[in-house]
């Protein structure tokens, strides 16, 4: 069994299944968006034909949602997904955050956060969307403290408890809209149901991972991540790699014709940030050019799955460069996929 294959075909990477980019984000389960422009690469190289238009037409449309979610971080989800995700993880974001703050002197009451929902939700009443920069500009009209972090403290609060999301995709601002307006009201399944949904999603689409893999990316805990799968143990195989139990779920793509052997990985990329243990894809010799140990992650070269060099955009283009003993590397086949990216920006 090759792992890196398996890891290829189930995350869209080699031969996509999908042509548009609502597919692609409701294969993935939740997809991190942290770069704001690097997401739309992430959605686009796992399409059958990259699209920006899809990208932008299902975004605007309101089929894919970003919002902070698993591990209070930025994630693309399809909408039918949202209410029960941001369920799921909401309290403990909750918690996460104020945590955060603590441990910088700075406390937020209920009550506050209260009258910031409230100014926030005035704010979309005669509108479809509003930015940080009208958020601002709202808290400052009713003597409210208006200092950038402080309603960007607001504006997640209010993500975390399902009363916005986002709004339209604009070319560097972030936009929030009311849940409410965007996303229709369904049941939610029990906490148990969901943690079954949520292992199933990043399973079929991850696989091969481990129990610990799924509790990084998911922020659940251990007994909840285990029972999570358990509850769905019938659908997975499993697999000894270097000693550790690796889950295959049964959708999972373990077979699949091979497209191009190079790819330019955006930054937070689910290949390489979905995983605790990352040794699958990344030598740890070249960790430090991948990611550091403060969670920032950077745009790396993929030749046959493993990382082997970094990538960015400039004004003139695509540059790269690529980590010693990869001289087998041709320089035809970065231009290939540096053209695949090009025409994805570029297309309008």
């Amino acid at each position: 069994m090759n792992a890196t294959n398996i890891r290829l075909l189930s995350q869209q990477l080699v031969s996509p299944q999908f042509r548009t980019a609502y597919e692609v984000v409701e294969w993935m389960g939740a997809m991190q968006a942290q770069e704001y422009r690097m997401m739309r690469w992430a959605v686009g190289m796992r399409m059958k034909s990259p699209s920006m238009e899809s990208l932008e037409k299902d975004f605007n449309e309101g089929r894919i949602i970003r919002s902070h979610l698993f591990r209070t971080t930025w994630q693309l989800v399809a909408a039918e997904d949202f209410r029960w995700m941001t369920e799921l993880c909401g309290e403990r974001n909750i918690k996460a955050v104020e945590g955060f703050l603590k441990s910088y002197g700075r406390t937020l009451s209920e009550k506050e956060y209260q009258k910031g929902n409230e100014i926030i939700e005035e704010l979309l009443q005669d509108r479809d969307e509003i930015t940080i920069e009208d958020a601002i500009r709202g808290f400052a009209e009713k003597d409210i403290e208006t200092d950038r972090h402080t309603v960007s403290i607001h504006l997640r609060r209010a993500e975390f408890e399902g009363l916005i999301c986002s709004g339209t995709l604009t070319p560097k601002t972030n936009t929030y809209a009311l849940t409410s307006r965007k996303i229709h009201t369904t049941s939610l399944p029990s906490k148990e149901e969901a943690i079954s949904m949520l292992a199933r999603k990043y399973f079929r689409s991850h696989s091969p991972a481990t129990l610990e893999d799924f509790v990084w990316w998911s922020g659940l805990r251990v007994k909840e991540a285990r029972n999570g799968i358990n509850a769905i143990k019938d659908e997975f195989g499993t697999v000894n790699i270097d000693g550790a139990e690796y889950f295959i779920h049964q959708d999972a793509r373990t077979k699949g014709m091979r497209g191009s052997d190079i790819h330019l990985l955006p930054s937070y990329d689910e290949y390489l940030i979905a995983y605790k243990s990352r040794h699958i894809a990344l030598a740890p010799a070249w960790k430090h050019r991948a990611h550091d140990n403060k969670g920032i992650f950077w745009p790396v070269i993929l030749k046959d799955g493993i990382v082997s060099g970094n990538w960015n955009i400039t004004k003139k283009g695509i540059g790269y460069d690529l980590f010693d003993g990869n001289d087998t590397i041709q320089e035809e086949e970065i231009r290939s996929e540096q053209d695949r990216v090009m025409r994805f920006y570029d297309k309008k």
